[in-house]
């Protein structure tokens, strides 16, 4: 099992942990989640689209978690489109997940 390697991150319980999310035409897209940072009391989860069993684009996808379910599980999530917000939180995340992923420079 993974662990965190910042307070301020959580990693996913196990590994290939996945979300089905549809966008506001009705089209579906499934996700594996790769974990979660605590940032100015914000909560941002930290996913990428699986296409086809096994296939995946590379590209992280950064949604703000903004309500959880009777498990404590997050339930309602908003893309996160501030482009700042979004490389200060991914820095953060890139850091602390560091020993979990192999990330490749853009």
């Amino acid at each position: 099992m993974p662990s965190a390697s910042a307070p301020n991150f959580c990693p996913p319980t196990e590994e290939g942990v996945t979300i089905s999310l549809e966008d506001e035409n009705g089209v579906a897209t499934t996700f594996e989640f790769l974990g979660s940072i605590i940032h100015d009391d914000r909560e941002f989860g930290f996913f990428f689209p699986v296409l086809d069993e096994d296939e995946f684009t590379g590209e992280v996808v950064i949604l703000e978690i903004l309500a959880y379910d009777d498990d404590d599980q997050p339930s309602e999530f908003e893309l996160l489109e501030d482009e700042d917000l979004a490389d200060d939180v991914y820095e953060e995340f890139r850091e602390a997940a560091g020993d979990l992923y192999d990330f490749q420079d853009e």
